[in-house]
This record gives structure tokens, sequence and C-alpha cells, in this order.
């Protein structure tokens, strides 16, 4: 293999280089890599080398993930469970005899009753945003209902005046009744408009 002469642009470190690394430069990389100038790995470095491992593996770290990932729907779900036993158990819970004769102290009777009320008020608070949120949709859905209704009532009647107006006789003239009716309409609706922007 030919030995090629460095061009002017390339400097000692390898910086904008053109063409090919001579060998000299891959040879000295290799060198310095493996520990040293000239002489070999000590027997120390040589058993290490590849003993060391790099701790990066992507099925590793995905597996991981998914892990957390699961652990954290299935925290999510014991706690909805949690939360839906403790509903379903609120009315059926009463005081047992236990409780009568005083083996519970007195503070854990209060949380528990500081609890329940809590409960109780998130409920009818719940309820009460519902039921506001339903009686909107109500409003909302009577209001789009006479809209639908309000414009099928304008449609037919716009249908049944076309419907008139291109009427003809048996001779392919124009019925001028309906004509002259639906020029009539027209001069009292703008009439009445003009009338009203004056007052």
């Amino acid at each position: 293999m030919k030995n090629r002469k460095p061009n002017e642009n390339r400097n000692c470190d390898g910086i904008e280089m053109q063409g090919p690394i001579p060998m000299t430069m891959k040879k000295k990389k290799n060198m310095n890599r493996l520990g040293g100038r000239g002489t070999g790995l000590s027997l120390q470095a040589f058993a290490n080398a590849k003993s060391t491992t790099n701790h990066y593996n992507p099925a590793l770290i995905k597996k991981k993930r998914e892990f957390y990932k699961n652990a954290k729907f299935v925290n999510k779900y014991k706690k909805s469970l949690k939360q839906q036993n403790q509903a379903n158990d609120l009315p059926l819970a009463r005081r047992t005899p236990e409780d009568d004769n005083g083996d519970i102290d007195s503070s854990r009777t209060n949380k528990w009753n500081k609890k329940k009320s809590s409960l109780h008020s998130r409920r009818e608070l719940f309820e009460k945003q519902r039921e506001k949120k339903e009686k909107a949709r109500m409003e909302r859905e009577a209001i789009i209902q006479a809209k639908k209704e309000q414009k099928e009532k304008a449609e037919a009647y716009r249908k049944e005046g076309r419907k008139k107006m291109f009427k003809k006789t048996r001779h392919g003239q124009p019925v001028m009744k309906y004509r002259i009716q639906h020029l009539l309409q027209s001069i009292q609706s703008s009439s009445s408009a003009s009338v009203n922007k004056n007052v």
C-alpha cells in the first residue's frame, strides 16, 4: 500500500482531514487504546478488558420501564377498589358490641366520624354538581330542539312558497295570484322592518 503524504489542510489531531486516515494514525490510536506505546497489555489489563461490562442494555431498560408502568396501574386499580369497597360498606357499617365496651379508643371513632361526615359532604357536593350539570344539559337540549323546530318550520314555509311560485296553469303560464301574494308579503315585511328601525 502506498504511503500518502498529509495535505496542508490536515493537522496532527486529525481535524479537517480529507481522504482516508493514514495507517500511522490508526496504529497510534490502537496502541493508545491498548494501553501504551510499543508494549502490549499487562496481564491484569488483559484480564479486566473483557470483564468490564457496559451496563446499558435496552431490553432490560424496557422491561424495567414496563414493570414500573404495570405497578403504577395495579396501585391505581387497588386504590379504586378500596374506595368502592369503602363507599359500599359505609351504609352497612354499624357499631359492634366491642365498641360499646370501650375497647377501641375515642380517637379512632372520632376519626371515623370525621371521615364519614367528610365522605357524606363530598357525596352531597357531587350530587349537587351533577344536578347542576344535568339541568344545564337539559336547558341546552331544549334550546337546540326549539331552534331545530323553528328551522324546520321555516324550511317547510319556504318550500310551500316556492311550490306556489313555480305553479303553472295548464297552458304553461305562471299563476299570478301566488306571485302577487308573495310580492305583497315581501313589501309588508320590508315596510314593518323600516318602521321598527325608525322607532
